[in-house]
């Protein structure tokens, strides 16, 4: 096929260094160069691997295996709800399934939590909308902060749940994280076009830092300091 008239592949293969058991395998990066590439792939992470990329969508669940997927979360939400600490093998005891079947839906505890709550996190883009027409970006992002904060002290799990994503590093890989990254990148992105915060701050960073901070100063008596804490953490995204 000739080259002529072709439009460039929008991806570059990175090989990156050292052995091939360091590189983990080919990399690739989107390309913008034609100008034409269609906005969904700039909405992808800049860095991923090919074999993900390239990997099938999974096939739908079937009708009981979602039926006790539904029960678990639904037996969870209450479990979380009544404020009593109870384990996964627990929960699946009182949803009426096996434990194999819990970790197949849910291998890890956080992965429970953020299904749980990937409803409840929606509103606060909403809140972030309103801060951010009524506020200058860098009060908005410290405003709204501090409503996260009073959000998670509400759900129990949810602030150990984003602790241990962040020491992980899977911060940004489920629908919570997700949402929680959508939304500072949102507001960092409008503090850095008003000047009032840094251009070069990765989203993920900013919302391990604030899994941090609600780590140790997330309960409702430690307000005061949580307060100050996130004082801290704003200033230091401003630009110096």
């Amino acid at each position: 096929m000739s080259a002529v008239g072709m439009r460039p592949w929008p991806f570059v293969l990175l090989w990156g260094t050292g052995t091939p058991e360091e590189r983990g395998g080919p990399r690739f990066r989107h390309c913008t160069l034609n100008g034409d590439v269609p906005d969904s792939f700039a909405a992808c992470h800049p860095t991923l691997p090919i074999a993900k990329a390239m990997t099938p969508r999974r096939s739908p669940l079937r009708a009981d295996a979602q039926r006790n997927r539904q029960h678990l979360i639904a037996t969870a939400t209450e479990v979380f709800a009544s404020g009593q600490a109870i384990s996964l093998d627990a929960i699946a005891r009182r949803a009426g399934v096996g434990n194999a079947t819990l970790y197949r839906h849910f291998p890890t505890r956080e992965d429970l939590v953020e299904e749980v709550y990937r409803d409840q996190i929606r509103p606060l883009r909403d809140d972030a909308l309103v801060l951010l027409e009524t506020e200058r970006p860098a009060e908005a992002l410290h405003a709204w902060m501090r409503r996260f904060a009073d959000w998670a002290s509400e759900r129990r799990g949810i602030c150990e749940a984003l602790v241990a994503m962040s020491a992980s590093g899977r911060f940004g890989t489920g629908p919570v994280c997700d949402e929680v990254q959508r939304i500072l990148a949102m507001m960092l992105k409008a503090g850095a076009e008003a000047g009032e915060l840094r251009s070069d701050i990765d989203p993920i960073d900013v919302g391990s830092i604030l899994a941090s901070v609600l780590s140790v100063a997330g309960a409702p008596e430690q307000r005061d300091q949580l307060g100050r804490l996130l004082t801290i953490v704003v200033d230091g995204l401003r630009p110096r």
